[in-house]
Order: structure tokens, then C-alpha cells, then sequence
């Protein structure tokens, strides 16, 4: 298996615009809460190894899952917020903001240790506006259609 990525460490946004895409669409199953499926996708077949792809996708289901949970800290932090009409926030970082920089520092690091090395790209789910994590498989481009 070829593990070398034709786009060095950082790939033209261009370029990568141009490669096929995979998507992993977000899991509705539990709720509204945000979780992606970790369905292993046909198209990373031989590009990638099943548990490194799990890995991400229940390691990032897991910091939506801590973001998104209610604690004595979140409920002091909303109080917080309301009693300070929201001013606050323009001093402090909300939990759900700090575990949005967790995973944009763990998207960072998996395409360093994991993606990027396989000629694969994986992209923030915040940047796809939490609706797909997106996978670009750097060095297929994209057959236009005729």
C-alpha cells in the first residue's frame, strides 16, 4: 500500500478542491445531538485501516458528546452569561467553544499522524457546518463528466 501523499505537508486548497471527496454524514439515530456514523465508507477501502478510521470518528463523536453535555459548570456558565447580559462571553470562551478547539487540534493532529500520510485529508466537521466530516483522497481527482 502506497502511503505517500502527492501534496507534501500542506496541500493547494485548490489542487484538493479537485480531488474526490468522501463524506461521513452525521448519525440522527440518538437525536439531533451531534454524532457522525462510523460506517467504515467503500471508498477508503485499501486507503486507510478500519480501526484508524473508527478511531477518529468515535474519538470525534466523543468531544461532540463532552461539548454538548450538561454540567454544574455549563449551568453556572449560562447564569453567568444571563446576569452579565451576555458580556461575559466577550472575556471567556464557552465550554462548547473549548471543545470545538479540541477537535479542531485533533483534526490537525490525526492528518499529521494518520491522514496526510496516506494521501487523505480530513477536514474540521465544523467547517462543513456539522452536517458531514469531509475526506478528500488526494490523489484521485475528479473525472468530469461528459
Amino acid at each position: 500500500m502506497n502511503h505517500s501523499s502527492p501534496l507534501n505537508e500542506n496541500p493547494d486548497p485548490n489542487q484538493a478542491s479537485q480531488c474526490v471527496k468522501v463524506f461521513v454524514q452525521r448519525d440522527y439515530s440518538d437525536g439531533t445531538m451531534i454524532k457522525f456514523q462510523n460506517r467504515f465508507p467503500a471508498e477508503l477501502e485499501d486507503k486507510i485501516e478500519r480501526q484508524a478510521f473508527e478511531y477518529t470518528i468515535n474519538q470525534m463523536n466523543a468531544y461532540f458528546m463532552e461539548a454538548e453535555e450538561a454540567s454544574c459548570g455549563t449551568y453556572c456558565e449560562g447564569c453567568i452569561a444571563c446576569l452579565t447580559a451576555y458580556l461575559m462571553y466577550m472575556c471567556v470562551q464557552t465550554h462548547f467553544e473549548k471543545c470545538l478547539r479540541k477537535i479542531a487540534k485533533f483534526v490537525v493532529e490525526q492528518n499529521e499522524r494518520v491522514y496526510q500520510p496516506r494521501g487523505l485529508l480530513l477536514t474540521n466537521p465544523v467547517d462543513r457546518g456539522l452536517r458531514v466530516i469531509e475526506i478528500t483522497i488526494l490523489d484521485q481527482a475528479v473525472v468530469p463528466r461528459t
